[in-house]
Formats: structure tokens, C-alpha cells, sequence
């Protein structure tokens, strides 16, 4: 593994993190009391948030294993998020030991079980950069290290882009669309799209709640509709059955099963680089 020799050790603990949230919302223990009280606020505000993390995860398993089963054997994973297993390297890795594959985050608390825990196939190669999405530059020059961005990448954006809004960064926003672009401008033909974003389409109000919770946490929270979520994957080839909720992207059997539990208000997408 690998990590910026400046990037800070210094865990905040006064303000949830989205990352943290997730955790707790996975049944991870990674996650701080601040974390959870934002986290179990959001779940009785909105009752999808523990199955919409759980799906989510699933539609990161299924999207990575397409990716690999057409042959793409290199991986960037931005916002990848405290590791739960299996993480993006081992269901990757799984499907061709050869793959090399880099993650990005920007919680110190990433970066610390990353060192510990990230470890990849002999044949592979695992690491990790402790960087923000925001900063394309430096996470892409810093994975080029570790990957050959002349032969294609996956790149995964997994429930990322609802914390980036879509100011103009001249304004000091994220500029969304446009970072989305900028990395997939840098990947090579036959490169992969993964995305997934909350949606306020499927439950209006629950969503609704759940973004203001966010925002008074000091999170950004930007729920999209389905013409802004089907905007990042402008210029590429979506893979079927095109954009679609999370549950029902190429689901599998556990999937289809969780269906049953009720609506989970998240858009799943993969394109493919033409």
C-alpha cells in the first residue's frame, strides 16, 4: 500500500463524515458517536438509507465483475469509502488476479485501514491515494503510478457525486459535470463508467429530509432526477439496461430478493468509453 506521506493522520471527530455515515449504516464499527447520531437521524427521517448502502455495495460487486469480465483489468475507485468486505480489489481481483487497482479517499480514517487492510493478489497490485475528488490532477497523476491509463480503466464513482453540486467551479463550486468528464477524458477507449447517485424521483419527501439532515451535519447533499443523473454518462455507450434503479441493474438473486423490502431511491449506471 501506499499513502501521501503528508496526508493527515488527525481524524475529526466533531462533524459526522459521509464515509462513516455509510459505515454505520453498513454495520461497520468504523465510525465515530457523531456519525452514528447523523446516521440513525437520517434513517428515521428516511427509511431507505440502510438498504439503499446495502444495495448500492451489490450494484458495485455486479458493475465491477462486467468491467472484469470484459476485460478490463485496472481499477480507480474515487470515494471508495471505509473498507467492507468484499471491497472493489477482491471482487476485481477475484475475477482476474492480475488486476491492479487504486483507491482514493479523502478521511483519514480511510487511509488508516487502508494501510492495514488493502492488500491485494501477488499477481495484482493494491494501493491507495489519500486525495479529494476534487483534485483530478493529483489523483490521477499520483494512480498513474500504479496504472496504465493508455489501456483501460474502470473508474467508480459509487454514491459519490449526491455530495458534489454543479456550481461553476469559477464560483467555488464542484462543478460536477465537469469533474466527471475531466477524469473520464483521461481514460483510455474501452474504459468503463461506474456511477450510482441518490434521487429524489422514487421518495420525494424521505429524500428531501434526508438532505437537510446532511447539510445541517456541515455534508452537501445534491440528490439528482433521472435526465441530471443520465447527464454524466453524456459522450459514452451505457451498458444495458441502461440507467435504472440500483436494484435492478443486472440484478442477481439476492437482489431480486431485496426488492421486496421496498423502493430504495438510487440511480445505477455503466458506460463504456467508445
Amino acid at each position: 500500500m501506499t499513502g501521501s506521506e503528508s496526508a493527515p493522520r488527525t481524524v475529526d471527530t466533531s462533524r459526522p463524515h459521509p464515509a462513516r455515515v455509510y459505515d454505520w449504516w453498513l454495520g461497520g464499527k468504523d465510525n465515530y458517536p457523531v456519525d452514528e447520531e447523523l446516521a440513525r437521524r437520517i434513517l428515521a427521517a428516511d427509511g431507505t438509507a440502510v438498504r439503499g448502502a446495502r444495495a448500492n455495495r451489490r450494484f458495485m460487486h455486479r458493475a465491477v465483475r462486467t468491467a472484469a469480465e470484459a476485460g478490463v483489468r485496472q481499477f480507480l475507485d474515487i470515494g471508495t469509502g471505509i473498507p467492507t468486505e468484499p471491497n472493489l480489489h477482491q471482487v476485481a481481483q477475484a475475477a482476474a488476479a492480475e488486476s491492479r487497482v487504486v483507491y482514493a479517499d479523502n478521511d483519514p480514517i480511510v487511509l488508516r485501514h487502508a494501510e492495514a487492510l488493502l492488500h491485494g493478489t501477488a499477481e495484482g497490485s493494491t494501493q491507495y491515494v489519500h486525495a479529494d475528488v476534487r483534485d483530478p490532477g493529483g489523483i490521477l497523476k499520483r494512480a498513474a503510478e500504479t496504472l496504465d491509463f493508455e489501456q483501460p480503466v474502470a473508474l467508480s464513482l459509487v454514491a459519490l457525486t449526491h455530495y458534489l453540486n454543479d456550481a461553476a467551479d469559477t464560483d467555488g463550486g464542484d462543478d460536477v459535470y465537469g469533474l466527471v468528464a475531466r477524469y473520464v477524458a483521461r481514460l483510455a477507449p474501452g474504459s468503463f463508467l461506474i456511477l450510482s447517485q441518490v434521487t429524489q424521483d422514487l421518495s420525494p419527501d424521505g429524500v428531501a429530509r434526508a438532505a437537510e439532515l446532511f447539510r445541517r451535519g456541515g455534508t452537501p447533499f445534491h440528490p439528482r432526477t433521472l435526465p441530471e443523473f443520465r447527464r454524466f454518462f453524456d459522450g459514452l455507450e451505457l451498458l444495458g439496461p441502461g440507467v435504472i434503479p440500483v436494484h435492478g441493474w443486472r440484478p442477481e438473486p439476492e437482489d431480486v430478493a431485496a426488492q421486496a423490502e421496498g423502493v430504495v431511491p438510487v440511480y445505477a449506471g455503466v458506460a463504456r468509453k467508445p
